[in-house]
């Protein structure tokens, strides 16, 4: 696998502890990064100090890390999704941002106010269970695992093309299933 010119350098400076090294992986990531964690994370000052975690995580961490099995960025992607995983966690055992109890949620004949259409209400990963296995697990790295269609196709060893059609597949599969 061949890192980028770019990237190998900024590898480099972060092996050898450089701080300001660290602000440039911040300003070529960190956008990126947060909506990632906001994906997960309701709320944007909790999404914040989940990505600050984060980062402090990928600062001491990145002895860890290891150019033959991964771009910088993928790297940093997981660890931010377990850094907000585990933050739900802990919302949860906490009680923060509990669901409303069942009979406060609308039902079909009591629509709710936007319209009838709830969308925290749906299950995104119980419908994914309904595609392909090859379509579930495009989505799954596309939307969970917040990885491009390059990447993707990369990592499963797959033409792009083959990858784009798989994305387009499943989700007008998924659109069939919410209709």
């Amino acid at each position: 696998m061949s890192v980028p010119v770019a990237e190998s350098d900024l590898i480099r400076r972060l092996s050898c502890r450089e701080a300001a090294a660290m602000t440039t992986f911040y300003d070529l990531y960190g956008r990126t990064l947060y909506r990632i964690i906001r994906a997960f994370v309701p709320g944007e000052a909790a999404a914040e100090d989940v990505l600050q975690e984060s980062l402090i995580k990928i600062w001491n961490g990145f002895g860890s890390y290891d150019p033959a099995r991964g771009r910088l960025y993928t790297w940093a992607v997981n660890i931010c999704r377990h850094q907000a995983l585990d933050y739900l966690r802990q919302a949860h055992v906490r009680g923060v941002g509990r669901t409303d109890a069942w009979h406060d949620v609308p039902t079909a004949a009591e629509p709710a106010a936007s319209g009838g259409f709830v969308p925290e209400h749906l299950d995104v990963r119980a419908c994914l269970a309904y595609l392909r296995p090859a379509y579930r697990r495009v989505l799954e790295l596309r939307y969970f695992e917040g990885l491009k269609l390059e990447e993707v196709a990369e990592l499963l060893a797959l033409p792009l093309g083959t990858v784009k059609t798989q994305q387009r597949q499943a989700l007008r599969q998924l659109a069939g299933l919410w209709r």
